[in-house]
């Protein structure tokens, strides 16, 4: 392989990623027929088409596919090495992704950071909150703090608390309403679930559909797509909805009902790359998320 081989490859990661050589060279600052030199210089080499250029763009051909597959995991592998090195042995230091679901990022997690960056201002910290699985192992993000196991085998996880689902309302809602004395009573009120179009961090969300009755499920009242939801929809009075309990001990504005109806509970995991098992931006920030979840962890 020769000298240029390198900055093809780079050139070629590029264009893959943003679909256009035009978007390409202004991420590398190279102008469009420089970068589709580059890209023509690596097809040549290699033999084989790497894209299908056509009027709407650029699409990757089977042999493009493959390259940038291998091309990502150099890439993956590069960062990593960066962030070893750039990382002291005294003192945690460099970029730190974390990710998290919404609910729980946006209520819980996202107050607490304030200590931790005050304690670690040489870490920096981006938060990604999405209910959507981000995959570690491509450097998506660092770490997550997530309610499901993750199936990946070359992640490492800690489970470090578990929550337990309860039903709440908000006031002005029971006071238009009326508070819910049995579960039978939920017939009478507004049910706030998850929409069918929803992924519910384990099976079994939608309990209060059928709590207290057999053979039937009630209607609901307003499907959403996610636990925030919920609990905003919850806040606001529209009806009532079963929530993990962290999320009333933060906002502290609703009222648990019905306290012997108990849903299911929720495992959360601490998952990271393998290979950040030596990482102390990981560890500081391991130990971090551990104290403060002491108070969740009965």
């Amino acid at each position: 392989m020769n000298d240029m081989d390198w900055d093809k490859l780079r050139v070629f990661h590029a264009v893959a990623e943003a679909g256009s050589f035009t978007r390409a060279g202004e991420t590398l600052n190279l102008s469009q027929s420089a970068v589709s030199r580059q890209v023509s210089g690596l097809e040549e080499t290699l033999q084989v088409p790497l894209f299908h250029r056509h009027a709407r763009g650029l699409m990757l051909t089977e042999q493009g596919e493959i390259l940038l597959k291998t091309v990502r995991e150099i890439f993956t592998k590069l960062k990593t090495a960066e962030a070893r090195l750039v990382e002291s042995r005294e003192r945690a230091q460099g970029p730190l992704k974390l990710t998290t679901t919404v609910a729980f990022g946006s209520v819980w997690l996202a107050p607490r950071l304030k200590e931790f960056l005050e304690d670690h201002p040489e870490i920096e910290v981006s938060l990604v909150l999405t209910d959507d699985e981000l995959d570690l192992s491509m450097r998506q993000a660092d770490v997550a703090i997530r309610m499901t196991p993750p199936t990946q085998s070359d992640l490492i996880q800690r489970r470090v608390m578990s929550l337990r689902y309860h039903v709440f309302a908000a006031p002005s809602y029971l006071q238009k309403h009326g508070m819910p004395k049995r579960p039978e009573d939920l017939d009478r009120h507004r049910l706030v679930v998850f929409g069918d179009d929803a992924r519910p961090p384990v099976p079994g969300l939608n309990w209060l559909l059928e709590a207290g009755i057999t053979g039937r499920r009630r209607k609901a009242f307003l499907r959403v797509n996610s636990t925030y939801a919920i609990f905003r929809a919850v806040q606001s009075g529209i009806g009532i909805g079963a929530l993990p309990h962290y999320l009333n001990n933060e906002a502290g504005n609703l009222v648990e009902i019905l306290p012997e109806l108990r849903g299911p509970v929720l495992d959360v995991y601490f998952v990271y790359p393998e290979e950040l098992r030596h990482s102390n931006r990981i560890a500081v920030f391991r130990e971090f998320i551990l104290r403060q979840m002491e108070d969740l962890l009965a």
